[in-house]
């Protein structure tokens, strides 16, 4: 498939997501949420021809994808997990690549903390996990911020789509929660996906020469 076309098919599955959660469309919901993150993954691919963190990562999503479409505790605690392997991976890959700023550490720590302090009480048995993988969500988008602004802001929009769940897990409702969930999670795979394959793509041109290399003209060396 040619590259051209793969944004423009992610926006259409997200669109038919989108429609399926406001019309609460079971049908539409299970014909586009487990396709988000593999045309994603197919953009990613198209564009790096290696599988790396971020892929194992999109393909985690789409485990937890299928996982939450499904009813009960059983099938939130296991996507939950799914999506606890796609924020590591993320980590992995961002972390790799370039250090975040100390400041964005503490501050995605300190929204850890407080988010938490004010679920616990709602949260009943699902304390402990939320606990763990909401820090390696505020991790994941702490690490976002060394990698680009894009990638960054795909990392908080993931932090806004789960706390909404988070939320919702609570017992606490939002008007139009189901719906902000999935925009700000379409949003975040997009801005993440392609955010990652802009920042590492290959450097084209010609390069400067190391520094301390005497230039050279055809024939001559450095020396007059």
């Amino acid at each position: 498939m040619r590259r051209s076309w793969l944004l423009p098919l992610f926006g259409l599955v997200a669109a038919v997501e989108l429609v399926g959660v406001a019309l609460d469309s079971t049908v539409l919901q299970w014909l586009a949420k487990p396709l988000l993150a593999p045309v994603l993954l197919a953009y990613l691919w198209a564009h790096r021809r290696r599988v790396d963190a971020v892929a194992v990562g999109l393909v985690a999503a789409t485990a937890g994808d299928v996982a939450l479409l499904l009813p009960g505790d059983t099938a939130f605690l296991a996507g939950m997990g799914f999506f606890l392997v796609t924020q590591v991976a993320f980590i992995t890959a961002f972390v790799r690549h370039r250090r975040a700023p100390a400041l964005a550490w503490a501050g995605y720590l300190l929204a850890w903390a407080g988010a938490n302090a004010l679920l616990w009480g709602m949260l009943g048995p699902l304390r402990v996990p939320v606990l763990g993988y909401s820090l390696a969500l505020c991790l994941m988008a702490a690490a976002a911020t060394g990698v680009s602004a894009r990638v960054a802001a795909g990392g908080a929009f993931f932090l806004v789509s789960d706390l909404l769940i988070g939320v919702g897990a609570a017992g606490v409702e939002l008007p139009g929660r189901g719906l902000l969930v999935m925009v700000t999670y379409c949003a975040a795979l997009l801005l993440i996906t392609t955010g990652w394959v802009t920042a590492t793509r290959p450097a084209t041109g010609p390069q400067p020469p190391p520094a301390g290399t005497l230039l050279t003209w055809p024939g001559r060396t450095g020396a007059s």
